[in-house]
């Protein structure tokens, strides 16, 4: 297949081209830097900068759409969460600009989303793709950002929303958090009860790839292991894999002070379930936390 992907610079996006490139699709790159897209990626991709680069009778067999401004990048005010927001319509819509003047029409776009479209919760409810949401900034922003997608089903392309947890692997949250962890210095956060929905990034790039190629897969899913956790819980197994104790629980007033109104994405959590993903029969690499990050620290730690 010939994928057009968003957001392959990111953290999810570099692991997601070698995976497609694994499986010999032809990928075109849309990204702000050529220059950063051609030291990642060399020749081996075609990279545009502006979708105006592709002709309308250019066959794009798929399209992966992951970009977005980062969401604890910096402080939230107003006009951080407008940034976040706009980020992800307008690339959204240019997206859907590129659908209309194609001569073809894509089959699949595979389009990201995140658990908070359920909102920053503190209770403990299971959350399937069906659950009851808390209607705050977060899930106003992923709602608003699957509306756009599902435009493209206008045009008869299949639409898939990937509601993504935090993903864990080499980079991503993980290397945020190591740091700390590695001087003995990390701990839970506020009160430690919020659930923390994770998935390891070799499911999560597997999960696409699948999904780019099977016409079954449509509508929303959860890209969390099954075995999501509390923030205690994955205090203590970070610390344990690391041979370190953890006994620093960061205030819920520092974070409030450093991130605004964006420490809720730390304070509180979802309970994500993957539902319709395990009803599909997939069978997560990756479906415990101890696993994923024996595998992903592993390697480092030896050295």
């Amino acid at each position: 297949m010939k994928v057009l992907i968003s957001g392959a610079t990111g953290f999810i996006g570099r692991h997601l081209v070698s995976r497609l490139q694994e499986h010999n699709h032809e990928l075109v790159i849309w990204a702000r830097s050529d220059s950063k897209a051609r030291k990642l990626f060399g020749d081996s991709v075609t990279v545009v900068t502006d979708l105006e680069q592709i002709d309308s009778g250019e066959q794009i067999d798929g399209i992966i759409n992951l970009a977005g401004e980062g969401i604890v990048d910096k402080r939230w005010n107003v006009e951080r969460k407008q940034e976040i927001l706009n980020s992800r319509i307008e690339t959204t819509e240019a997206l859907m600009d590129l659908i209309k003047r194609l001569e073809r029409n894509p089959d699949v776009l595979i389009s990201g989303s995140a658990i908070g479209y359920y909102g920053c919760r503190s209770d403990d409810v299971q959350l399937d793709e069906r659950g009851k949401v808390v209607d705050d900034f977060s899930h106003q922003l992923c709602k608003n950002w699957e509306l756009a997608a599902l435009k493209a089903q206008a045009f008869g392309v299949r639409v898939c929303l990937i509601r993504t947890g935090i993903v864990l692997g080499e980079g991503g949250a993980l290397s945020k958090m190591l740091p700390a962890f590695r001087l003995g210095l990390g701990g839970p956060i506020a009160r430690g009860t919020q659930w923390m929905s994770w998935i390891h990034i070799d499911d999560q790039v597997e999960i696409i790839s699948m999904m780019l190629a099977q016409q079954q897969y449509a509508g929303a899913y959860n890209l969390t292991a099954p075995g999501a956790v509390t923030n205690d819980e994955f205090t203590r197994e970070l610390a344990s894999a690391l041979s370190r104790p953890a006994w620093f629980r960061v205030p819920a007033a520092m974070l409030e002070l450093l991130m605004g109104d964006g420490s809720e994405l730390l304070i509180k959590g979802q309970r994500v379930h993957p539902e319709r993903l395990l009803k599909s029969g997939y069978k997560f690499a990756f479906p415990d936390l101890p696993s994923a990050l024996h595998q992903v620290l592993e390697p480092t730690e030896r050295d």
